[in-house]
Order: structure tokens, then sequence, then C-alpha cells
């Protein structure tokens, strides 16, 4: 297809493959459908901790690659990640999963890693997934809309979402505060999903030395190699993020009419 192409990146030592959205050829096990977003992040970072061999096929949200058909074949969502796993458990038919926490509890789950495997801790594991799917990234995703994005300042909302995301970090600290290196005791899929979220804690407007506890966690989580190759994956797909005018326009301008087309 025109358009395609292809280079090496770093990827636990071995090469991996960036390919320009739609793409041709050969699929590797793992396809990645993805762009430089804390959700897109999640989701590098556990590929580069387990090792699996996968392809990043960026979607350049900012400019509509989101809407087009063959994505949205596999997220009716038309928001990135998402994911293809072309050697699911029991063979088969290739398995599409779209949504951040899904595509982390999949992978966990494939794998048998990053998921503890006792009742209690994997029930941790999940409350904390899911505490981040529905608090901590919709709220901070507010906050980066109303701080960073919005056309005018709208100072109430400005106020709730830089507060509720202050609250929000506190919760995740007093939860750290026991000593615990990681949030359900070892490195598992709910520290990847709340990790991409707290990176960019200054446009948030937030201190982390107001969370000792989280810190200290925040600063373990930036050490490991593989979150130091998954963001190199970023620095790799897109080498300058900005969003002007036209992104705008594409990313807070949808309405119901764009997914019945």
């Amino acid at each position: 297809m025109r358009g395609f192409r292809a280079r090496p990146l770093r990827r636990a030592g071995k090469p991996a493959t960036v390919a320009r959205y739609p793409f041709p050829g050969a699929h590797s096990m793992i396809d990645l459908h993805y762009w430089t977003t804390p959700n897109g992040h999640k989701i590098t970072m556990f590929l580069e901790e387990a090792g699996l061999p996968y392809r990043v096929l960026p979607v350049n949200i900012g400019r509509g690659e989101q809407f087009r058909p063959g994505f949205l074949r596999i997220a009716p969502n038309n928001r990135i990640p998402a994911l293809v796993d072309h050697d699911p458990a029991g063979g088969g038919e290739p398995v599409s999963v779209f949504e951040s926490g899904a595509i982390l509890l999949y992978l966990a789950d494939k794998t048998g890693r990053f998921i503890p495997q006792d009742l209690r801790g994997r029930t941790e594991a999940l409350q904390w997934l899911f505490w981040q799917m529905g608090g901590l990234g919709p709220m901070a995703g507010q906050n980066h809309h109303f701080t960073q994005y919005a056309p005018e300042p709208v100072p109430y909302a400005i106020d709730r979402y830089v507060k509720e995301t202050a609250r929000l970090y506190g919760v995740l600290d007093k939860h750290l505060s026991d000593g615990r290196e990681y949030i359900a005791g070892s490195y598992s899929i709910a520290d990847m999903a709340c990790y991409p979220w707290i990176v960019p804690h200054e446009k948030q407007r937030q201190d982390l030395k107001d969370f000792p506890h989280l810190a200290r966690w925040f600063g373990r989580i930036a050490e490991r190699p593989a979150t130091v190759r998954a963001y190199d994956v970023a620095k790799s797909v897109n080498t300058a993020p900005t969003v002007d005018e036209d992104a705008r326009k594409i990313l807070f301008g949808q309405d119901a009419g764009t997914v019945r087309r």
C-alpha cells in the first residue's frame, strides 16, 4: 500500500517494526495500533516488559486516522490503543481488543505475567486498574483539556479538575504509604496503567513533592529499562508532539454523527 514505511526500533535488544497505518505484508504476533498518549504508553510498557514480539502501527489521532474504516473494525470507539493478537491462546482467528485496561488484562492473562495469581492479589491489582480507568485517567484527561487545550480559560473547570487530580494523587499516595514498592505488591498492570497518567504531572499542576510515597513509586518505575524503551518507542513514532488548530477540531469536535458514518 502507498505510504508504507517500516524501520527498526530498539526493543529488548531485538528489532521491532514501526509501520505506517494502514500496512501491508505479514503479521507479527501482535499488532499494536498506537499513538503517543498515556493510554498508548501503557501497552508498550507491558510489551517491553514481557518481551513479546510486536509491531507498532501508528494511528495519528491529530490527523483523524482513528476514523478510518480499517481501524474502526477493531476499535469501534475510535480511540487508541487497540491490539490484534495473531497468536491467541488456543489458536484460531486473531483476537482484537480495544480499551487500554482490557488490553492490559488480556496480555496479563495471555502471558501469566504482571498480575498476581492468587485471588486476593489479583483482586487488588484489578481494583486499582479499574480505579485508573474510571478515575485517574478520565479526571486527569479533563485536567489536560481545560489547562492545555481549551480555546479559552474556564476557571471553574480548571479548579475542579486540578483539585480532583490532586485528590486522586492523594489516594494513591496513601495506598503506597505502607512501604510497598508497587501498587499490588509486585509490579503489575495496575502500575502500568497508572504511571503514564502521572508522567505529565507538571502539566496537571501537581507537585510530586506533595506526594512522597507516590514520588518514590514513580521514580522506581521510571528507572525500569522496559519503561525507558517504551518511551523511546514514543519518541520515534511522534517526533513533534504538538496539537495545532486542525488537530483540535479533529480531537475535540466529534459527536454521534462521527460514529454513524
